[in-house]
């Protein structure tokens, strides 16, 4: 019965090794006054749509835009590099399939490396393709209440 028990408890271990081993890695221990963390929006001028991310210590995001509902795992640079940027690497994980404020519909598995540089209030970001400033878009609004 002992036996039988202890091989019980090594399957379940074994199980548990497996499906760690197929989870998707993420960053964690993100610090907690990292200034990322929190939901941020960007609204179009044009038609008002608005696209929110809700940035987690685990390395999770949650966005909206439109209609679809999206979730990422992402990493973030501790601190700005000597340009000023945060380099934000993201990969979006799971996705409703419907339209974003752009109209595009983004599928699982894309990752996309930006840099986001704060302003000194650290209450908005742009976000941009490379750390040159040259191609970029926002601002990104820190939401009122929105803290994770």
């Amino acid at each position: 019965m002992k036996s039988l028990l202890l091989l019980a408890l090594a399957l379940l271990a074994v199980a548990a090794v497996a499906a760690d081993a197929q989870a998707p890695v993420t960053s964690t221990g993100l610090r907690a006054d990292h200034p990322m963390l929190a939901a941020w929006s960007l609204t179009r001028r044009d038609d008002g749509c608005a696209e929110t991310y809700r940035f987690d210590r685990s390395g999770h995001s949650l966005i909206t835009s439109a209609d679809e509902v999206a979730q990422s795992n992402f990493t973030l640079s501790d601190q700005p590099s000597a340009k000023g940027y945060y380099k934000w690497v993201d990969t979006l994980v799971k996705d409703n399939g419907r339209k974003d404020c752009w109209g595009q519909v983004t599928k699982p598995g894309k990752t996309t490396t930006r840099y986001v540089m704060m302003n000194p209030a650290q209450d908005r970001f742009i976000v941009c393709t490379a750390e040159d400033g040259r191609q970029c878009f926002g601002p990104f609004v820190k939401v009122e209440g929105g803290d994770i």
